[in-house]
């Protein structure tokens, strides 16, 4: 059965950093690409990384040099280095991936930045 759990959100000023975490089970974790979504209240879901199977991370435009994703295949592990937050980037962080069978989603972690 497959797992998704993420930690590591919480409150933080404008301008600090956060470190996401992802840990996943149930699945053969290093052969597959695993996602980062994000939901602010009142707006859609949205991709703010993917990062690959080699450990390379594609972001989205908002998040670019700020956000980084990496993994850790031994932990079955993904993480997401958040820098110079925004209030903008408070959400529920999702870690997500796809395989022929579904879609699964781990339950969040909320990231509030405010002062």
């Amino acid at each position: 059965q497959v797992h998704l759990v993420e930690s590591g959100g919480g409150l933080v000023q404008p301008g600090g950093s956060l470190r996401l975490s992802c840990a996943a089970s149930g699945f053969d974790f290093p052969f597959y690409p695993m996602n980062w979504y994000r939901q602010a209240p009142g707006k859609e879901r949205e991709l703010v990384a993917v990062v690959n199977t080699g450990g390379s991370t594609d972001v989205a435009d908002s998040v670019k040099g700020r956000f980084t994703g990496s993994r850790d295949n031994n932990k079955r592990t993904i993480y997401l280095q958040m820098n110079s937050l925004k209030p903008e980037d408070t959400a529920v962080y999702y870690c997500n991936y796809i395989d022929g069978y579904g879609d699964y989603w781990g339950e969040g972690t909320l990231v509030t930045v405010s002062s």
